[in-house]
């Protein structure tokens, strides 16, 4: 597969690697998932500011730089490489995505918010009985007046605790399991009636669980159409899983690249043990990992924009993925012994980081079944 990127991509990449050599190295990023909020505001901020790159995906008629889905997967793999936490997925890939599909009226002036770095999003969607079914909904919006009243509880909100407002699905009409009947709500998080649970994942990230009584809503708060909201879903949830297989491919570079120099210091029978052939098989395998899922990712990128192999592919590259992220990150451990789950090593932060994603919008078990349905000409 021929993928080049054009000088403005390639500049793009090199000016987030840069900025996060000088400001998010692995003692940085340790002491801010350790602190009590969890992140750095000031990161973000900069993001903003000072690189632009929240407003890089987005087109310039909502006052962004133009790019799309292979800009956003550059900053990703970036982001991978350094384990940052910020809410870039959430925000930019999941938030901005809803807001500029669903041409929401508020969409405009949310964006601008989103790339001044002022507004931060979390996506409220998933339910303890769910499991991967993204209609599989207790959470419900009744018509209340003009609006709607939310009532329910999502699980596991990544970045939650720091959102501005939350993107909510809940079920406005038919059965639990139903397609149809799912409506998508842009919620402020600080509105009456929301209540948090805030904890750390063991990948140094924050989350929460949001319980939702009696909330009020306006109108505009609604996405897209009521009742059909789940193509919608389905296709904002399709670009974030691409983000997350670029963040992926990020952090296995890592994970090799780091495995690969302790083995050329690490001496056993008087010399480094990257000399041991087997050893050597092994990194090459974990190497042929790595290039497959980045060849999967790409291609996956590309087909964001075809509505007929966007799912196919997507659903391939996390196949791909959630395979890699064993494989690289078991073999990242065990060529480096005990010490590789030290806290105080950073390959014990990427192999948890991988373990993570993972399982991260759906489990490589989920993603295959899906890959086979869709294959087949049925409904994912």
């Amino acid at each position: 597969m021929d993928f080049s990127f054009t000088d403005e991509q390639s500049m793009l990449r090199d000016t987030v690697a840069s900025y996060l050599a000088d400001h998010y190295d692995f003692d940085a990023r340790r002491a801010a998932v350790q602190s009590e909020p969890g992140w750095r505001p000031q990161v973000w901020k900069a993001f903003a500011d000072e690189l632009g790159i929240l407003g890089a995906a987005f087109p310039e008629s909502l006052g962004g730089l133009g790019g799309g889905a292979t800009e956003t997967m550059v900053i990703m793999e970036e982001f991978g490489k350094a384990l940052v936490v910020e809410p870039y997925v959430g925000t930019v890939v999941i938030g901005g995505g809803f807001l500029k599909h669903a041409a929401h009226p508020g969409a405009a002036d949310l964006i601008g918010s989103i790339i001044a770095g002022d507004a931060t999003m979390a996506f409220a969607y998933a339910e303890p009985q769910g499991r991967y079914n993204l209609a599989d909904l207790k959470t419900t919006a009744t018509k209340s007046g003009t609006g709607f009243t939310l009532n329910g509880q999502k699980a596991v909100v990544i970045g939650a605790p720091w959102a501005t407002h939350l993107i909510v699905t809940a079920r406005t009409a038919g059965g639990q399991r139903d397609r149809q009947g799912v409506s998508v709500f842009l919620v402020e998080a600080a509105a009456t009636g929301i209540t948090r649970r805030d904890y750390p994942t063991v990948d140094g990230f924050r989350a929460s669980e949001v319980t939702f009584e009696a909330v009020q809503v306006p109108a505009e708060a609604l996405i897209g159409v009521v009742d059909q909201g789940l193509p919608l879903v389905e296709r904002v949830m399709d670009e974030a899983i691409a983000a997350t297989c670029a963040e992926a491919c990020g952090v296995f570079r890592r994970l090799q690249d780091g495995t690969v120099e302790y083995t050329k210091q690490r001496k056993q029978f008087g010399q480094p043990i990257s000399q041991f052939q087997v050893l050597q098989h092994r990194m090459v395998d974990m190497f042929i990992q790595l290039e497959q899922s980045i060849s999967l990712t790409y291609l996956a990128t590309i087909r964001l924009a075809e509505d007929a192999e966007r799912a196919k592919a997507v659903a391939a590259a996390k196949v791909q993925i959630g395979k890699a992220a064993r494989f690289i990150g078991q073999n990242a451990i065990q060529l480096h012994g005990g010490m590789g789950m030290t806290d105080e090593l950073a390959i014990g932060h990427y192999f948890k980081r991988a373990t993570m994603i993972e399982n991260a919008f759906g489990s490589t078990d989920h993603h295959l079944a899906r890959f086979e349905a869709l294959s087949l000409g049925k409904a994912a």
